[in-house]
Parts: structure tokens; C-alpha cells; sequence
């Protein structure tokens, strides 16, 4: 989800589109304006080793990521640096998706990049947190929109398809958890 807050510090300032209030660092360290975003969130009633355990481990991930064709024989998915290419099916068409861990915290989170041709690249964060007997699973993606007619599509078009598989991932998740659970 984008976010709103005020200037911290800053009585009476205007909200902000993001929580940054002051421009940020790009990928390659150019100043950017605005990132876009995305947040969800949805609880499991499987421990969060158990879950942390499933959705980490790249032989499962056909059961529950959305569009999945095929993963890369090479695909590595364990510690930072490993990376996963796949290939997915959006829009009636397939597309190459490389990612590459940079943070690896057993049963608490995973932060990767994505790189997918046509769209922009993205940093996305997987947190588990313990809650109860179960889980809640939080899936952040990030990223800066281009400019001209394809940054359009960026801003309006990629979150809600963003929120779509967000939500197609919770349900197959769902599925797939609660099948498995003793």
C-alpha cells in the first residue's frame, strides 16, 4: 500500500505520498521523486517455521505462485546472493523473472530484487511473523515507476496487478497450508 504521513518533526506539514519525506536514493543512486509502494498482509494458522519452510523452498512454489510455467534448473533459494530465475505467465504471455536474495533470516524474512524485461526493477521483502500458533505474512514490493507512457502503466496499472497476486498467492496458500497441516 502507498502510504500517507506527515513530516516528522514538522507541525502542520503536508502529507507526503510515501513515509520518506525527503527524496530518496534510486537504484543507481540517482534522486527519485516518488516509490511506489505495495503492502499485504494475511495470517496462516501453521507455525511460521512450517510456513517459512514452504514458501521458501523453490520446489513448492508451483503450487502456489501465480502464472508459475517453469523454475531454472540452476535456481538457488537459500542465502544471500543465491538467485531463482522463473518463468511466469502474465497477460497470455511467458516472462522471465530473475531474482536475487540479499537478505536471508530463517523464519523471519526474506528482502530480494527482481528483474523482469519491461517493467522496472523491484525490491521486495517477505516477513514472517510469529502470531499465536500461526503466522502473519507480509509481502512488500517496491519500486520506482519510469517516466513517459510506461511510467503511467507503472503508477496505476502494476499496483493493482501487484494486489491481484498478492491475493492469488494468500488463497493458493491457504489451500496449500491447510492441506498440509497434521
Amino acid at each position: 500500500m502507498s502510504g500517507s504521513a506527515t513530516r516528522p518533526g514538522v507541525a502542520g506539514s503536508a502529507p507526503e505520498r510515501f513515509s520518506n519525506p525527503l527524496r530518496e536514493r534510486g537504484f543507481e543512486g540517482r534522486i527519485v521523486e516518488a516509490v511506489e509502494r505495495i503492502e499485504a498482509a494475511h495470517r496462516f494458522e501453521v507455525p511460521v517455521e512450517r510456513g517459512f519452510s514452504f514458501i521458501t523452498d523453490t520446489a513448492n512454489w508451483s503450487r502456489f505462485w501465480p502464472g508459475f510455467v517453469s523454475l531454472d534448473e540452476t535456481s538457488r533459494w537459500r542465502a544471500p546472493g543465491d538467485t531463482a530465475r522463473l518463468t511466469t505467465r502474465l497477460l497470455g504471455r511467458e516472462r522471465d523473472l530473475t531474482m536475487t536474495i540479499t537478505r536471508f533470516e530463517q523464519d523471519r524474512l526474506v528482502t530480494y530484487t527482481s528483474t523482469q524485461p519491461g517493467l522496472p526493477e523491484a525490491r521486495h521483502e517477505r516477513h514472517f511473523d510469529p502470531d499465536g500458533g500461526g503466522f502473519l505474512y507480509r509481502l512488500v514490493v517496491e519500486y520506482e515507476p519510469r517516466g513517459g507512457v510506461s511510467g503511467v502503466l507503472d503508477r496505476v496499472m502494476l499496483p493493482r496487478g501487484l494486489r491481484r497476486a498478492f491475493q492469488s498467492t494468500f488463497e493458493a496458500l491457504d489451500r496449500e497450508l491447510s492441506a498440509a497441516r497434521p
